[in-house]
């Protein structure tokens, strides 16, 4: 595609929003049309909101506003479970197509934007993770699954996040499952002494979720076999690592019809 690609972005002021900001700005390929926040930065050019030169572009608070007076292809949208779904159904109904990094969206949520995309002949992605780096750790698992069966996951944030467990830990636990039957793992009559000590239950195997400050993102599969443990890693320290896989997601998402889940479709 010759001609630019317009970008909206939704959390414009939001620390992921803000990294999308400057990688749109970056990029020649790309053109930002619109930049979206609840309250903070309403009225600001959207460049200086993130520290940059000026844009041209007034950051807005009314998406609904913002899309009907620019011709954006693309919203990036990084704000909570609820925005996400009202804000997607505004782009979808505006004919733009949703790249969604916001996580806790739930498979009937999924479904629906699947179905909306479809129905106004567009396409879109949600991903859990943007990251090249946390994708080939969710890919190394679910091959090891199929050696390793016995497997825990877990999954290190900041004590502010929303949801628990984390996206990624998620959809890595959904990748395991493809290729690992049903395991229903440790000894049949363990006793949680103190509720939920054993983490989240999926396909028979847990989940854990550490929350604390100072954390920025981590994950460990750990597997466990006979006189052997395999533990694979993936460790995010800045939000700019994110973005090459946002920046080809916003391109990935012009070809396409209806909802990806998941950024891994698009790593070979």
């Amino acid at each position: 595609m010759n001609a630019k690609i317009h970008v909206a972005v939704a959390g414009a002021n939001g620390r992921m929003g803000q990294e999308v900001v400057k990688m749109v700005l970056a990029d020649p390929e790309l053109q930002l049309v619109a930049a979206v926040v609840n309250r903070s930065g309403a009225g600001m050019d959207a460049g200086t909101l993130v520290g940059k030169e000026p844009c041209g572009i007034t950051v807005k608070t009314d998406l609904e506003e913002a899309l009907e007076n620019a011709d954006a292809h693309v919203l990036v949208d990084f704000t909570t479970p609820h925005t996400v779904m009202i804000n997607s159904r505004i782009a979808i109904k505006h004919k733009v197509r949703p790249v969604i990094g916001t996580t806790g969206l739930a498979p009937e949520h999924i479904e629906e934007l699947d179905k909306l995309c479809k129905d106004n002949g567009i396409g879109g992605i949600v991903a859990p993770n943007f990251s090249i780096g946390a994708i080939l750790m969710m890919k190394f698992a679910a091959q090891a699954a199929k050696y390793m069966p016995h497997v825990e996951i877990i999954e290190y944030h900041g004590d502010q996040k929303l949801d628990a467990p984390s996206g990624t830990s998620i959809k890595t636990a959904e990748l395991i499952a493809q290729n690992r039957q049903e395991l229903r793992q440790g000894n049949p009559n363990e006793k949680e002494t103190i509720e939920g000590a054993r983490g989240g239950y999926y396909n028979g195997f847990r989940i854990h979720s550490v929350r604390l400050p100072g954390v920025f993102a981590q994950q460990e599969v750990i597997f466990g076999g006979f006189g052997q443990t395999l533990k694979v890693r993936h460790d995010s320290y800045d939000r700019a690592g994110y973005m090459p896989g946002v920046n080809l997601s916003i391109k990935k998402a012009m070809e396409l019809s209806g909802i990806v889940y998941g950024f891994e479709h698009f790593i070979d």
